[in-house]
């Protein structure tokens, strides 16, 4: 592999100014110590770059192998390659993903996240920076159009989050804002060969059929739509806050859990609905992922007066609504 120096690695010096303001913008100013996620493809490896040249000796790096394809192993050795040239600590994380319902590349992002989050806290890395990018946004907010998402689904990657649910350790996505050429000029100017994996072209996933199609097709710029998402995100963060001040008001708390949600508005009464049925699960020790998507059929029978079931929850409707763990079911 032909290793260009270290001072032809870095991008431009208003790159990197750029960069350096964006994560200080999501992390609280600068990081002591950043872990960044690299691939080895085109965005992350620009990711590595921005982030070595904007927070030199503050940096760690992790590559997540997860198996599925032979030339995977030899893709994250590459990446360390590199991260050995440039002095940045590099990790490979092994993980074969579980075949869920939700599909492989959903069960493998969470068992990447997972990964991730255990070795930041090893790293002592208290943000863990992504390579998604404004094209990314784009992408997901039509995918997810497409399935009928509500308003927390259309306001599509969002820019700062925990990294796995509870964990201290934040999930930042500085590239947000800039596109997907943007970043492989950085990576094509530094002379590194990218890793193409061919699963991003592969018409079996919704991604890459979408992304073939904006490529295709006379669709909205991917900077409008990242701007749509983040009014939406806007929308999203008004909303939780109307939800938890109405939570306080007319919630409570006791052996089950009592709602008042006569008179709201229909989003309202979803949220509110959602988190009783979280914060009994919670209480009842009831884990592992639940249908969401069921909260259509258990607002519209709560609105009807009846009982349902929903992630081991027993909700009942009427004048007022009721959230208790449901009894066993008889074998």
């Amino acid at each position: 592999m032909h290793e260009p120096g270290a001072a032809a690695l870095a991008p431009a010096a208003d790159l990197v100014a750029r960069f350096r303001a964006d994560v200080a913008q999501l992390a609280g100013g600068a990081p002591e110590r950043l872990g960044v996620a690299v691939s080895g493809g085109p965005d992350s490896l620009a990711l590595l770059l921005l982030a070595h040249a904007a927070f030199p000796g503050r940096i760690a790096a992790a590559t997540v192998d997860h198996g599925l394809r032979p030339e995977s192993g030899g893709e994250a050795a590459g990446v360390g390659e590199i991260c050995h040239h440039l002095g940045v600590p590099h990790t490979v994380l092994h993980g074969e993903p579980a075949k869920l319902a939700g599909g492989l590349q959903a069960a493998a992002r969470a068992l990447r996240y997972r990964l991730l989050g255990d070795w930041a806290a090893h790293e002592s890395c208290s943000q863990v920076a992504t390579a998604h990018h404004a094209d990314d946004q784009a992408e997901t907010i039509l995918m997810r159009m497409g399935r009928g998402a509500g308003l927390p689904g259309l306001a599509g990657i969002r820019p700062c989050r925990p990294l796995t649910d509870g964990s201290e350790i934040l999930l930042i996505r500085p590239l947000l804002d800039w596109r997907r050429q943007e970043l492989a000029a950085i990576v094509a100017a530094s002379g590194l060969e990218p890793v193409d994996d061919p699963s991003n072209r592969s018409p079996r996933f919704d991604r890459s059929r979408i992304r073939a199609w904006l490529a295709a097709a006379e669709a909205p710029p991917a900077p409008r739509l990242a701007a749509a998402a983040a009014h939406l995100e806007d929308c999203d963060e008004a909303l939780a806050w109307a939800a938890d001040a109405a939570w306080r008001l007319r919630a409570t708390v006791g052996d089950e859990i009592a709602v008042d949600a006569e008179g709201l508005p229909r989003e309202l009464r979803r949220r509110l609905a959602r988190r009783a049925i979280e914060d009994v699960r919670r209480a009842a020790g009831l884990t592992g992922p639940w249908r969401e998507d069921g909260l259509v059929r258990v607002l519209a029978t709560l609105d009807a007066g009846g009982a349902a079931t929903l992630g081991g929850v027993l909700c009942r409707g009427g004048a007022g609504w009721t959230f208790r763990p449901a009894p066993p079911r008889r074998a």
